[in-house]
């Protein structure tokens, strides 16, 4: 019988009763404790931005001081890239052995010393050094920042989280392009430009400190047998006990730890300690890494061969080609470069999570071919005139803005979210240095060659080059890369290994999680 007190309108009283009872679902909170710990691991990518922000108006003073020639800048410019090579590889093999954080710190001590040297350089050989020492620093700080990011933000906001790294590069861009313009005021051609470079050191001290206050990264202490430590931490990083819980079960799976094993402390294999690795990553390759290793180096590539350190680090001479030759607007052209991206990678980290990595890649990357195909023809025309054509250099400067734009709303932030995301737990921090070669190499080649490129096939060649690799990684996304949003990381790497067949596999995979949870729904209603 039912209970007449309960009853209103014709609803049962026990139906009535549930429905009191029932607490509808709140909306979703960002976890601030997980915000706090990816902005201060994401800060060390300040120290990239601003050398290479800093060099592009740099070059032109260090060259007129020290009487270097154009393959001199060039190769100084852009050899800190190649220069972090070995930070970047040496990376993945120290965050497995000191832990994610410590290797931060590490990032920010060593690019402390190359600032400080670069400096007080006297001469080109003494300013190399200090790029060597610096690149070292870039290198470990590239690699190791979205990696921790990614380990612990909750997947509700991965992408938004870990785009923090590319939010922090652009920022210190735009702030070498501030460091310019404000010390061009400076005796520029002989003390301005060493504290251009030299005020760089103070940044990765404040990093230093700060990073100290940050957990460790809770895949890391797994992978050390701290199941007690890295409950704590996912608790606090985790949007609800339950997801804590289960984010654990999935890095304890992952790492071959049995599910009923609950200690504090467990004893790991040497395998868990990154022994065989690259065995696995290179030798003998399952389908499936083999895929995530093709997505992940290729995005890496296409990021860089599509050009955006040679606008970047060579904007001030593209302008100058296009017609703009005082130093002061030149530099202020460059300033709206770094506004622009900066304010556009803004944008992109609040879309990451809500619209997803395909969609923004996709319009990122076509956006990118229209712009640099523009500025290409645009270059061209103005190269071929023997007259200043000014709607030609209003193209130009506008060019230059949107596909900076374009990079940030997408190319820019993806790389460095989707590569982190993709491999497995026991692979993450090799292949995503692996991943920072690859872009470091590319970069490196490009802005190392930049000036000799366009000497050789006209400034408006180089752009027309790059649109035609740009067109290339378009069709390369589109076919091959998998929609990651809204997964956790442990469940990204179902989607992988079919290739160009992977919508299939992915509908395949979503069918099969509808079935489980309406069978979930089933026994939970009986």
């Amino acid at each position: 019988m039912t209970d007449p007190k309960y009853e209103q309108n014709g609803i049962p009283g026990k139906s009535n009763e549930l429905i009191a009872d029932f607490d509808p679902p709140k909306p979703r909170k960002r976890n601030k404790y997980a915000f706090a710990c990816a902005m201060l691991a994401s800060m060390t990518s300040v120290l990239l931005g601003y050398d290479i922000g800093v060099m592009s108006g740099a070059q032109k003073y260090i060259q007129k001081d020290l009487g270097c020639t154009d393959n001199q800048i060039e190769i100084l410019v852009g050899i800190i890239n190649l220069y972090s090579l070995a930070g970047s590889a040496a990376a993945g093999r120290t965050s497995d052995w000191i832990g994610r954080r410590y290797t931060i710190v590490f990032a920010a001590a060593i690019f402390f010393v190359g600032a400080i040297l670069m400096g007080f350089a006297t001469n080109y050989a003494f300013l190399m050094v200090g790029r060597f020492v610096a690149g070292i620093g870039v290198g470990y700080a590239l690699m190791i920042a979205p990696v921790y990011t990614a380990e612990v933000s909750p997947a509700s906001a991965r992408g938004f989280l870990t785009s923090f790294p590319e939010v922090f590069i652009n920022a210190g861009i735009m702030f070498g392009y501030v460091s310019n313009y404000a010390f061009s005021y400076v005796d520029p051609y002989h003390l301005g430009w060493r504290l251009m470079l030299g005020i760089g050191a103070i940044p990765s001290v404040f990093i230093a400190v700060g990073v100290l206050g940050m957990p460790e990264s809770p895949r890391w202490l797994v992978m050390q047998g701290r199941l007690g430590d890295a409950r704590a931490v996912l608790d606090k990083t985790s949007d609800s006990l339950e997801e804590s819980k289960l984010r654990l079960a999935d890095i304890k799976k992952a790492a071959g730890i049995p599910e009923e094993c609950n200690d504090d402390i467990v004893q790991m294999t040497k395998q868990s300690h990154g022994e065989g690795v690259w065995k696995e990553l290179l030798i003998h390759p399952t389908p499936t890494v083999r895929h995530i290793l093709m997505a992940g180096l290729g995005i890496h590539f296409f990021q860089q061969a599509s050009g955006i350190d040679a606008v970047v680090l060579y904007s001030p001479r593209i302008f100058e080609k296009a017609g703009i030759v005082k130093d002061t607007p030149q530099l202020l052209a460059t300033v709206a470069v770094g506004f622009v991206k900066t304010v556009f990678i803004l944008v992109a980290t609040f879309l990451l999570d809500k619209i997803g990595r395909r969609p923004l890649l996709l319009s990122s990357i076509g956006g990118m071919i229209v712009s640099l195909m523009s500025l290409g023809i645009a270059l061209t025309i103005i190269d071929h005139s023997d007259h200043k054509i000014p709607w030609a250099i209003a193209l130009c400067i506008a060019t230059v803005l949107s596909y900076v734009a374009f990079f940030s709303i997408g190319m820019g932030p993806i790389t460095w979210v989707y590569n982190s995301e993709i491999f497995p737990l026991r692979l993450r921090a090799q292949g995503c240095s692996m991943g920072t070669a690859m872009n470091r190499v590319v970069s490196g080649v490009i802005s190392m060659t930049f000036i000799s490129l366009y000497k050789g096939i006209s400034i408006g060649g180089a752009f027309f080059l790059f649109t035609g690799i740009a067109a290339v990684g378009c069709v390369f996304f589109y076919t091959l890369f998998p929609e990651t949003q809204g997964k956790n990381l442990e469940e990204v790497e179902q989607v992988f290994g079919s290739f160009f067949r992977w919508r299939s596999t992915q509908a395949a995979l979503d069918r099969k999680k509808e079935a489980e949870l309406t069978v979930a729904n089933s026994k939970a209603q009986s």
